[in-house]
């Protein structure tokens, strides 16, 4: 590289946030305000099940609850329309066709208006406050 090029960069934003479990819309509302901050960033990443908060425990069980954060993932997803960072936020999501009365752990990628990837979480831990 000659000496006058500059590399490319990729700035990452880490949101360090306290959701509240079962507060979907406030949860969400967390996220915009952190994404709103991370100016100059390329993408904002928070932390696991930061949409329910965490241990979302029973209502993952509750439609309504996996409902309310389907519309607030896809309300988001909607921000990253105005060319500002991709989100990478984790919440509790639904399996895909047949499997749609499974719950993950799931990290989603929101970007150009949309969900553009997914990610479940494969080793889930099976005791004490996380059975």
């Amino acid at each position: 590289m000659p000496p006058s090029s500059k590399p490319a960069t990729f700035k990452i934003a880490l949101a360090q946030c306290n959701p509240t479990v079962g507060d979907v819309v406030g949860n969400a509302a967390l996220v915009r305000a952190e994404r709103g901050k991370a100016t100059g960033a390329d993408v904002i990443v928070f932390p696991e099940l930061m949409l329910s908060g965490y241990p979302p425990e029973d209502l993952v069980y509750r439609a309504s609850f996996l409902d309310a954060i389907e519309r607030a993932v896809a309300e988001l997803a909607k921000d990253t329309a105005d060319g500002g960072p991709a989100v990478i936020v984790g919440a509790p999501w639904r399996g895909e066709g047949t499997n749609r009365d499974l719950v993950y752990n799931a990290a989603l990628v929101l970007d150009g208006g949309k969900v553009v990837a997914h990610r479940f979480k494969h080793h889930l831990p099976n005791y004490g406050v996380f059975d």
